[in-house]
């Protein structure tokens, strides 16, 4: 799916003794790189790149078990369709509920994953929504 920057999702561990984890290290080692900071991003190669936290149980349930892939010769770990898709459930704006239904019309999950996922989640009644809505379900 196109988009107009990179989430990165981290797991912040706070130096000891403190409350909070300061990420000001990762921007000052990327603009040693030829990064620039744009407002909350910081420009990589022109794209705009955001660092977000895995607060969420789901988030880190997804930064957990993401999968390697090759990213024009890059290897990166990416999130799987059912976590992307349970996450644009579990948000909930316009354009997740769009995204969750071009998952959903390209067959691009695993019924039986989404469905465990989402029951785990606690998001079964917003499934139920999104199916009664966009799905014509009842």
């Amino acid at each position: 799916m196109a988009t107009l920057d990179v989430d990165v999702f981290i797991t912040f561990q706070p130096e000891t003794g403190k409350l909070l984890a300061n990420p000001q290290p990762i921007f000052d080692y990327l603009k040693t790189r030829g990064g620039s900071m744009d407002g909350e991003y910081i420009v990589i190669a022109g794209w705009p790149v955001q660092f977000l936290p895995a607060a969420h149980p789901l988030v880190a349930e997804a930064l957990d078990q993401a999968v390697e892939k090759d990213v024009a010769g890059v290897p990166a770990r990416v999130f799987t369709a059912v976590h992307l898709a349970a996450i644009a459930l579990q948000t909930g704006r316009a354009k997740d509920k769009a995204r969750l239904l071009q998952f959903v019309e390209a067959g691009a999950l695993d019924a039986a994953r989404f469905q465990d996922i989402i029951l785990r989640h606690g998001l079964t009644e917003a499934w139920k929504r999104f199916e009664k809505q966009f799905l014509g379900n009842t």
